[in-house]
């Protein structure tokens, strides 16, 4: 039996708070605007709401880029307003975790603007610089955001490393002055009374000192210098001086996002006896759709594929450490359209990957709009898009000679945008998020997909995510029963067992949009069966041992074994 926690029995909200909702009219979601739906949240049934950054920024990265780590920016409000989130939260017995960004500062940071006066800067340590080699970059590493991950300055006549965009130097932890400034500003979060981080690419903070140069990549300037600052050689022993320094003082959630991160690395990061992290977001499953040269190369997805890799983290942290479920977030495209049918079978697909998530071992997370079943979106124009990773990418991709049909099709794909349209609260104009021009168009489909239209819906997709959270509160299997696989080379259908003494579920998905045939297997004994959960009117009597699925049906039975 897995230790007890409340983070392992939490539901994860995430919020994205630029365009949930707006109170104030100027186009931007605000603290005030999620003050407001709190309640809505609170009847969603979650326990935990994670605010992606919040802090001062001059947003080239949509406040991934932080300019002071202990105000507030002001398009979303004031400390006041924060605070006031905050107190409400925990009035409704709901918990805040914020967004910790410490990879990487903005340029316009004063720990910044100090290091690029002179080399010999007090803070000039606090990023990582480099003079040209052969009068060129420092070494060949690729940023995440296209081009060198290298900048020049001419104040100084050198360059900053940046792995991510210009404006966002990445932090030298190499440098125990800037471990304690960080150690700090969580300390100062976690005193007004937060209760836990989600990491922004922690695992990227370790690099080798060298820096030396990556592997050349086929038909790319420039190299991935992954394997020097993933998982680096200081990432555990950083790690496990910030939670002796300041996690460990508190009761509070972890998350770290962790590109390329793998199971063994995992149970490091996540090992209840490490004192490290509680858990990670890992992306394997996020990689399943990419073919060789990234994101952008889409290939269809496998099944096959998501059931071993799901499989591979459900055993591979058992009993030793913990799993994030997440199907989409603020980087990622809609679940429903990448994993489900946004088309005939929306309602079916949404259900049905909600279930899937769900019923896993680990903490579930929610992002903004997906117990709505919002979609992706696609947008007339690229002038119409405002994610920098997007228009990087397209504008190197034009530059190459790919047709823009052919890069606007990866971008309906794949682009962060869709998740970043505004929350579809009514049919009122601009879907109720604001009263102004919103930042970025709302999805044309609002008026059929939003939250007042489902609240007032017995069969919608948020009442069916509010059930499957009010079964994880009431059956204790949801969270610590161990999982094993069923037909893992059924082309079609994810089925899949969770024990508990002597109780097991029985989870049956259809991944596809035809009706196909479950046939139990011998091993799968029980004595008596009950319809936890489904997404279509089933008999509650019919046999479990061969069951006709819908298009994207899902089933959840408990078993007495």
């Amino acid at each position: 039996m897995e230790n007890k926690t409340w983070w392992k029995e939490s539901i994860v909200y995430q919020i994205y708070p630029r365009s949930f909702r707006d109170t104030n009219g100027d186009g931007i979601g605000d603290l005030k605007g999620i003050t407001e739906k709190l309640d809505y949240l609170k009847d969603l049934g979650v326990d935990v709401i994670w605010l992606s950054p919040v802090y001062e920024s001059p947003n080239d990265d949509n406040g991934y880029d932080i300019s002071n780590y202990c105000e507030i920016m002001d398009e979303f409000g004031t400390m006041a307003d924060w605070e006031e989130l905050l107190s409400q939260m925990h009035n409704r017995g709901m918990k805040l975790m914020m967004d910790l960004v410490v990879n990487h500062s903005s340029d316009e940071h004063k720990w910044f603007r100090e290091s690029r006066k002179s080399k010999d800067n007090p803070y000039r340590d606090y990023y990582i610089w480099r003079p040209a080699k052969d009068g060129k970059e420092p070494n060949n590493w690729e940023s995440f955001f296209s081009g060198s991950a290298w900048q020049y300055d001419e104040q100084t006549d050198e360059y900053y490393l940046h792995l991510f965009s210009k404006k966002q130097p990445d932090l030298n932890w190499e440098n125990p002055k800037v471990r304690e400034e960080v150690y700090d500003l969580m300390t100062f979060w976690l005193e007004k009374g937060i209760d836990g981080f989600r990491m922004d690419v922690i695992n990227l903070i370790s690099k080798v000192p060298s820096l030396p140069d990556g592997e050349p990549q086929e038909g790319k300037k420039y190299a991935s210098g992954a394997p020097y600052y993933m998982n680096g050689p200081r990432i555990h022993e950083f790690l496990q001086e910030m939670n002796q320094q300041v996690l460990s003082k508190y009761d509070i959630m972890t998350v770290g996002e962790m590109p390329g991160v793998d199971t063994a690395e995992a149970q490091k990061y996540t090992g209840s006896d490490r004192n490290e992290l509680n858990m990670v977001f890992q992306f394997e499953h996020m990689d399943l759709d990419s073919g060789p040269t990234g994101k952008w190369d889409m290939r269809p997805l496998n099944l096959l594929d998501l059931k071993q890799t799901f499989t591979k983290w459900q055993k591979g942290l058992e009993g030793s450490g913990w799993n994030s479920l997440y199907l989409n977030n603020h980087d990622q495209p809609r679940m429903v359209s990448r994993f489900g049918d946004d088309g005939e079978y929306w309602l079916e697909s949404a259900k049905m990957l909600g279930t899937f998530l769900h019923m896993l071992q680990g903490t579930p997370y929610i992002y903004q709009g997906e117990e709505l079943g919002m979609t992706n979106v696609q947008f007339d124009s690229i002038d119409d898009y405002k994610d920098i990773e997007s228009l990087n990418m397209y504008k190197e991709k034009v530059d190459a000679g790919v047709a823009p049909e052919q890069i606007m099709q990866s971008i309906y794909a794949k682009g962060r945008d869709n998740a970043r349209t505004p929350m579809q609260w009514d049919e009122s104009e601009n879907a109720g998020f604001t009263t102004g021009t919103p930042w970025i168009s709302v999805n044309p489909n609002y008026r059929d997909i939003n939250a007042a239209k489902q609240v007032d819906d017995p069969n919608s997709v948020f009442h069916y995510y509010k059930r499957l959270i009010e079964l994880r509160k009431q059956h204790e299997i949801m969270v610590y029963g161990t999982y094993d696989l069923l037909l893992p080379e059924h082309p079609t259908i994810y089925a899949y067992t969770r024990i508990l003494a002597d109780e097991k579920l029985l989870v049956v998905l259809n991944f596809s949009n035809e009706h196909t045939l479950f046939e139990l297997p011998e091993e799968c004994s029980y004595k008596s069966q009950e319809l936890l959960i489904g997404n279509y009117d089933v008999n509650q009597n019919e046999s479990i041992e061969r069951i006709e699925l819908k298009p994207y049906e899902a089933r959840v039975y408990r078993l007495t074994i």
